[in-house]
């Protein structure tokens, strides 16, 4: 039994799917099979698609109400849960803030054109029957992209075990979710990487199962002066949240990793109490660079 590697790019970043397998061919299948699950989840919720459902609920914010189907309602009923967990923070109609904001060019954007924006976002406003939603206001939008890619890691994750592999594990842009030990039984080590130095990890963590995830705001940014606006913005405020450098989640699905480490990011000051309370294991970096952890 042998470990393979298969990289591929997906949801605008890289990724990687590393199984143990007998054969290199039997593993590039197994891989392709979770690349095509990635690829299909891409295609349903790309708000860059426009055939996708979240770019026909959009396109008819409004006016009419869109069906969806069973996966898709199970996204929202997740969606309602974040919102409800965080205070009201987590909120898949904030997406539309993304308007404002240029992390191409260091420009701050318009107040005027920031207010705008912020009238259009409010997940309680979003009507749902049964099996159809609608967005009452025109120039409203629902986004996936919060947990979209843990969500794509978790199912892949789960086709590779349906193949009958019991070691290895899917990494979606860092977002990673085990599907077992290493063969001998030992831990993959996950290197976590320091938030003001691309090339340098701050710790590395151990896992034999579940899933890690990191928010940060590293990936994409932009400096005004000394200040740093980075791409996860507050839905109350407009702005970019300024209170931690990164925040690693660790938990039994990627998809969970994934929320509450972005939940963290979005409560500042009142994120460790947060994770505390969330029984998982985390890694906290603040503005300062001072670390904070817990083991789960």
């Amino acid at each position: 039994m042998d470990i393979f590697r298969f990289g591929f790019d997906a949801m605008g970043g890289s990724g990687e799917v590393v199984l143990v397998s007998e054969s290199q061919k039997k593993a590039h299948s197994i891989a392709n099979l979770a690349l095509e699950e990635v690829a299909r989840i891409e295609y349903k919720y790309s708000r860059y698609r426009s055939d996708s459902i979240v770019s026909r609920i959009n396109a008819a914010a409004g006016r009419d109400f869109v069906e969806f189907d069973e996966e898709t309602g199970s996204l929202f009923r997740y969606a309602d849960s974040l919102f409800v967990e965080s205070g009201g923070l987590f909120d898949i109609t904030s997406g539309v803030l993304r308007h404002a904001w240029d992390f191409s060019k260091a420009v701050l954007p318009e107040e005027e054109k920031l207010a705008e924006l912020l009238a259009l976002v409010g997940w309680r406003r979003v009507e749902r029957q049964d099996n159809s939603v609608r967005l009452p206001e025109a120039g409203m939008e629902i986004d996936f992209g919060g947990f979209g890619k843990e969500y794509a890691a978790d199912r892949a994750a789960g086709v590779v075990h349906a193949q009958g592999v019991k070691h290895g594990y899917v990494n979606l842009a860092g977002d990673i979710r085990l599907i077992g030990p290493k063969p001998d039984g030992t831990p993959w080590v996950i290197g976590i990487q320091d938030p003001r130095h691309k090339k340098r990890t701050m710790a590395s963590i151990p896992l034999h199962a579940g899933a890690l995830a990191t928010s940060g705001d590293y990936e994409r940014y932009f400096l005004v002066g000394s200040n740093r606006y980075c791409h996860i913005i507050h839905p109350r405020t407009g702005y970019p949240v300024k209170y931690w450098r990164s925040v690693t989640v660790v938990a039994p699905l990627a998809l969970t990793a994934g929320s509450y480490s972005t939940i963290a990011m979005l409560k500042e000051g009142d994120a460790l109490p947060f994770l505390e309370a969330s029984g998982m294991g985390y890694l906290a970096v603040d503005s300062l660079g001072e670390i904070y952890h817990k083991n789960n």
